[in-house]
């Protein structure tokens, strides 16, 4: 049962794929609530994915089809500010599909507010954690936005009845018992999920991979690449400056060369259920190894130290949709002032599925001093010192044990 009446909705902009599941919505939207609907594509990188979107919008009923290239703005105001963080969530999944939601609701209300639509929808399901994602930006930009979440209205409770739903309607299905999984794909990763998946202790099919080579395969000759960062964003490829968007993009193609980037992760849901997900993220698993390189060098301990106890919060905030709250863009504003001094280049080796670290540099913000770090004769350190600090620093340890040791007498 829908929650407004059909007559309170007159126009709605759809989140649109071109996927079964969003057009079975477009469809479904236009027959349950005789509205114009206003079907929206957010080019993330998808390459050919989205060669027939507006055809396929048009033919199940679009009013109106909007296809815009968000390449370069997804990289530069969503991507890189995560990576300036090195946000991770549960140590493994570097957040490619969270990243993306914020910005097609942006994208999708400033459509909504350009078509004088009262209400919005997406293909979010009830379990996942896109429902949420997309709902807080919503109501982030237009408090009283009406949201259509047909996965949670209708009764098209299995992929069967989608299907029967699909051929009642004519709308084209595609062929999904070759891929019997789901998957999500923009410029930082594409990510499978469901069918065969959801046996946990399986291993994911090899054909399923579309980024990487397997690394069995991978050349066996290395690549270095070397990664120019300015204020923790990077900026340069082998001395090649390139776009944000540009940049990413070469990262995977070569990533994708070496088997790189490649995760299987159960992790927790925000609705509080575990789910497992599989991951390609070649050029940002390059990208964030690069980056830590040049913090090691430029970074100071402690501020390094304080930024690094905010990821986890960080990472969870994307992960959950906060993306516009007051909460994450106070850490980003603490995040990006720690980046101020993240100036330089990071030398990486690529070989067979691993990204390692083998140099350094910074002209203008390393805190890398040899003078006092080598392990040859210095004249600026007096080894001597260190037995004051030792003692300093172990004396609540002292302490501890003769309390210990005077309470067993």
């Amino acid at each position: 049962m829908a929650p407004f009446k059909k007559q309170e909705i007159n126009k709605i902009v759809l989140a649109y794929s071109g996927g079964l599941d969003t057009s079975i919505i477009l469809k479904w939207l236009k027959n349950e609530y005789g509205c114009q609907v206003v079907a929206f594509s957010a080019d993330l990188g998808q390459g050919d994915e989205l060669d027939s979107v507006r055809e396929k919008a048009l033919a199940t009923g679009a009013d109106t089809v909007y296809i815009d290239d968000l390449r370069e703005e997804f990289v530069r105001d969503f991507v890189f500010p995560m990576f300036r963080a090195s946000a991770i969530y549960e140590g493994h999944y570097l957040l490619g599909t969270s990243i993306a939601r914020p910005l097609i609701a942006k994208r999708q209300m400033e459509i909504a507010a350009l078509e004088n639509c009262d209400a919005v929808s997406h293909g979010a399901t009830g379990k996942g954690n896109d429902q949420v994602r997309f709902e807080l930006a919503y109501y982030h930009f237009n408090p009283a936005i009406k949201v259509v979440a047909p996965w949670r209205e209708w009764d098209l409770n299995s992929r069967q009845a989608l299907i029967e739903y699909a051929q009642k309607n004519d709308i084209p299905i595609p062929t999904i018992q070759k891929r019997p999984w789901s998957s999500d794909r923009n410029l930082l990763h594409i990510s499978f999920e469901g069918g065969i998946l959801e046996d946990t202790w399986a291993e994911a099919p090899e054909e399923m991979y579309v980024l990487t080579k397997p690394p069995e395969e991978a050349p066996d000759k290395p690549q270095y690449v070397e990664i120019e960062f300015r204020n923790g964003n990077a900026v340069a490829v082998d001395g090649e400056q390139m776009t944000p968007a540009q940049l990413l993009a070469h990262l995977n193609t070569i990533g994708g060369v070496h088997g790189i980037g490649r995760v299987d992760l159960l992790e927790n849901r925000s609705v509080g259920m575990k789910s497992r997900g599989v991951y390609e993220t070649p050029g940002g698993t390059i990208l964030r190894e690069a980056h830590s390189a040049v913090e090691q060098i430029t970074m100071d301990r402690e501020v390094l130290r304080i930024r690094d106890g905010l990821i986890p919060e960080y990472a969870r905030q994307i992960y959950a949709g906060y993306w516009f709250s007051p909460e994450r863009l106070m850490l980003q504003t603490l995040i990006d002032d720690s980046q101020k001094c993240v100036n330089g280049v990071a030398r990486l080796k690529l070989y067979k599925g691993l990204c390692r670290t083998v140099g350094r540099k910074s002209e203008t913000d390393s805190l890398f001093n040899l003078d006092f770090a080598t392990f040859e004769k210095d004249q600026v350190f007096n080894q001597a010192d260190a037995e004051g600090f030792i003692k300093i620093n172990s004396l609540r340890l002292r302490i501890r044990s003769l309390m210990q040791a005077n309470r067993k007498k």
